[in-house]
């Protein structure tokens, strides 16, 4: 664990509310000084639920650790009284976990029933948020799942939907649409809206739905290991590998059907997937051939996340989109060489594994993309570059968490994808225009803007259009008054790339200001 103003992942603690605040009846227990139930807020800021998180502090202070006396088992009979959860679960902080107190015991004095509570006392300065999320969600399942018959009709348990998950509510409504076309029902989601039932009755369903990398997969291989069950862990992400993911699912539980004597799925018209039941359930394949999105078949593309989005979105731009992608990062290090294996062949370097935002910031600096695909970080790293850049990853921003239908996973996520990929690349169409046409024809002169008027000009012309010559603004080669006004007719997205090539070609042919002339015989030189 390390200090910084960004990080990637979460503390352990951001990890397991995760979970808890996914499930209902479950009541979290933080033994931790006062403060630490932040979550709280990030939790009602983003998930645009109702529900205000089910959570409470076993306050540790300096006058008990003194007195040798905890609050813990206190704490837990004022919460089972007034909330009767379900399940307790009961985790240190970073700070209360360097008192090494032994939570299960002192739990156990509480007079709470044990069987309602779970110590997850995961070590926080070596476990972080996606590592503890999925252990206890697999701790969960392990112990609260019970055998039993499986289900008349072919069923599947959709596992690792969390709170928090990026388009997460979106991606379950566009999960569900597809088992539904096919005939399949939803045994159980967890642990997003499951409770104590429902983790009971995991084992009921034919088969596990496991979309994502970073959840879920230890919790099906308990499935798997005490009551044989099956699972489908692929990501249906994009046209092809929904597909792929639906014939998966189709092959497996006709597999269970004819043990059972059950008939066998069959794969309906693609136009039962579609919204309306008459057109292609996608038009990713179509626009991807318009004369709009031809031309994106040179555009370069750099990506950066968790290991599911990351190796999703690098298969999309590349397989159907026909972008090309020039390098892909995580900062998930315990899934570095999943990601290896999964885009093998697709990258052109070695992929990019950091936790670290400056070298990916950095990395993107260096290489002017005309994509991103990454975190929150990468789009702030980007604004300042004029870099296109799209979110694809937690950690996210408030408009990742939106209350309106905009999955990422099945055919209406690959849409929303492609059309998320036009816009980002097409970045500030209002702006673009001006920089092409003008303000409608209400350009300032060049005495400059009239009194009164609070720098409107540079209001419209925008930061990027301060010179990078040498009165320091910037720290390039100085510029002439001629050639920055043809730099302005450069589109905005793609003018600091522009000045920098420039200033390389003038450097390369011995030249030490960028006049008109220079700027022209370098776009010339550089096909411009």
């Amino acid at each position: 664990m390390r200090l910084a103003f960004w990080l990637y992942e979460g503390t352990a603690l951001h990890g397991i509310s995760r979970v808890t605040n996914s499930m209902k009846n479950v009541h979290t227990v933080y033994h931790a000084p006062q403060g630490d139930d932040y979550i709280t807020a990030t939790y009602t800021m983003l998930e645009r639920t109702p529900e205000f998180p089910a959570l409470s502090i076993s306050v540790v202070r300096g006058q008990d650790l003194a007195r040798g006396v905890s609050r813990l088992p206190n704490t837990l009979e004022q919460v089972d009284e007034h909330y009767h959860p379900e399940i307790i679960v009961v985790a240190p902080s970073c700070s209360t976990a360097l008192l090494q107190e032994d939570l299960a015991q002192l739990s156990r004095h509480s007079g709470v029933d044990p069987e309602k509570i779970i110590v997850h006392d995961v070590n926080p300065f070596r476990v972080q948020e996606h590592e503890s999320a999925e252990g206890l969600f697999t701790k969960l399942v392990e112990r609260y799942s019970l055998e039993q018959g499986m289900t008349e009709q072919p069923s599947v348990n959709l596992l690792g939907f969390t709170s928090l998950g990026f388009h997460l509510r979106s991606d379950l409504t566009s999960l569900r649409r597809i088992l539904k076309t096919l005939g399949v029902e939803v045994n159980v989601v967890a642990p997003w809206g499951a409770g104590l039932e429902d983790l009971h009755n995991l084992p009921a369903a034919w088969l596990n739905v496991v979309p994502y990398h970073e959840m879920g997969r230890g919790a099906a291989h308990v499935l798997r290991e005490k009551y044989g069950m099956p699972s489908v862990q692929g990501t249906p992400l994009g046209v092809q590998p929904t597909l792929a993911w639906i014939g998966e699912l189709i092959e497996k539980l006709n597999v269970i059907a004819a043990e059972k004597g059950k008939p066998a799925i069959e794969m309906p018209p693609l136009t039962e997937f579609s919204l309306d039941g008459l057109s292609a359930p996608s038009g990713v394949p179509w626009f991807a051939r318009t004369a709009d999105m031809e031309s994106f078949s040179g555009k370069r593309a750099f990506v950066f996340g968790d290991a599911t989005h990351t190796v999703g979105m690098v298969r999309f731009l590349k397989d159907e989109l026909g972008m090309q992608i020039i390098g892909a990062g995580t900062y998930l290090e315990q899934h570095a060489d999943w990601i290896r294996q999964e885009l093998d062949g697709y990258l052109p370097e070695p992929l990019m594994v950091t936790d670290q935002f400056q070298e990916i910031s950095k990395k993107i600096e260096d290489e002017m993309p005309e994509l991103v695909c990454g975190t929150q970080m990468e789009r702030h790293s980007c604004r300042k570059l004029d870099v296109p850049c799209m979110v694809i990853s937690t950690p996210t921003h408030i408009e990742n968490h939106l209350i309106g239908y905009y999955p990422v996973l099945g055919f209406e996520g690959a849409d929303v994808l492609a059309d998320r990929v036009y816009t980002s690349c097409k970045l500030g169409l209002e702006k673009h225009l001006i920089d092409f046409f003008g303000d409608a024809g209400l350009e300032y002169g060049e005495e400059g803007p009239a009194e009164g008027s609070n720098g409107r000009e540079a209001a419209i012309k925008g930061e990027e259009d301060i010179p990078s010559g040498s009165d320091g603004s910037g720290g390039g080669m100085p510029w002439t008054d001629d050639a920055e006004k043809m730099l302005r007719k450069v589109p905005f997205f793609v003018r600091k790339k522009v000045r920098k090539n420039t200033e390389n070609f003038a450097r390369e042919s011995g030249e030490t200001t960028i006049t008109a002339e220079v700027f022209k015989k370098a776009k010339e030189a550089l096909g411009g």
